[in-house]
C-alpha cells in the first residue's frame, strides 16, 4: 500500500475517501483512532492508503477535485 494523503482534518480524508468510493478504487485510513493518545486535539494526521496499483488513477481523482498532495 502506498500513502495516497495525509491531513489533520478529517473531513478532508473523508471525502477523499468518498471520492475514491464512488470511482471503485479500494482505501484505508490509518491513524483514525489516534486521538485517544493525543486527546483529541487533532496534531496527529490521518493517512489515506491505497494499493500500490490504484496509486495512479487515485491520485488523479483527488487532483481533479483540487486536492493538493503535496507531491
Amino acid at each position: 500500500m502506498k500513502e495516497l494523503l495525509r491531513s489533520n482534518d478529517p473531513t478532508v480524508v473523508a471525502l477523499a475517501s468518498a471520492l475514491l468510493d464512488g470511482e471503485d478504487i479500494d482505501c484505508f485510513q490509518m491513524d483514525v483512532h489516534m486521538s485517544v493518545l493525543e486527546g483529541s486535539i487533532g496534531i496527529l494526521p490521518r493517512r489515506l492508503m491505497v494499493a500500490d496499483r490504484d496509486l495512479f488513477q487515485a491520485s488523479a481523482v483527488l487532483r481533479d477535485n483540487d486536492f493538493d498532495l503535496g507531491k
